[in-house]
């Protein structure tokens, strides 16, 4: 018995008190701060759904950018994506062949990565690049009805993302915002945005 509870408490130093120490000091970004490099996906989403977006997230500011992170990460999380979908390019062969390149630990210091959502299954393709890859709008088609644009997909169906005329909800908009977001920083035509947010003490 007192070999357990010694174990048991050089367990919880190791595992639970000294990760805390050590990070208590580390800089984690607020959502806000992402934020402020709004994606040209955010805008076209405005542009695209012009009532729906109007009526949820008025202006594609980055206040509004900001709403709609929180909420596709907390809808993400909800719906168990991360059950299926992976966010870290690992380093071992041929990953950064199939995903983009491997994964850095800076890209996991904010609260939209904090639990971060690495997985381990890829019942789906991994996600961590997925800014950019595919419109909006096939996104939204993939929500609706997965076999619609990947014929071979076992992914279920999120037809509760749309009303009744199949048009897209704050959800779908919020969920399409934060997929088109995972990997941004890494985009040829983002990354001047985000090496002067950083500058300026912003950006991811």
């Amino acid at each position: 018995m007192v070999a357990g509870i010694a174990f048991f408490a050089f367990a919880f130093v190791i595992m639970a008190a000294a990760p805390i120490l050590m990070l208590k000091d580390v800089e984690v970004k607020e959502i806000a701060t992402i934020a402020q490099t709004v994606i040209p996906e955010f805008t076209q989403l405005a542009e695209e759904y012009p009532e729906e977006f109007k009526q949820h997230f008025g202006k594609p500011t980055p206040k509004a950018f900001a709403e709609a992170l929180s909420l596709g990460r907390d809808t993400y999380v909800a719906e168990a994506c991360w059950h299926c979908h992976s966010q870290f390019v690992r380093p071992v062969s041929k990953e950064d062949l199939r995903f983009g390149r491997v994964s850095t630990i800076d890209e996991y210091m904010n609260k939209l990565q904090l639990p971060q959502m690495f997985g381990t299954r890829r019942v789906g393709p991994d996600l961590i690049r997925e800014s950019g890859k595919r419109s909006n709008d096939w996104h939204m088609a993939h929500f609706y009805e997965p076999t619609n644009v990947v014929p071979v997909s076992v992914m279920p169906s999120y037809k509760w993302f749309f009303d009744d005329n199949k048009r897209p909800t704050k959800k779908a908009l919020a969920l399409t915002a934060y997929v088109q977001w995972l990997g941004s920083w890494w985009r040829p035509d983002l990354v001047n945005a985000y090496k002067l947010e950083t500058t300026s003490g912003g950006g991811q």
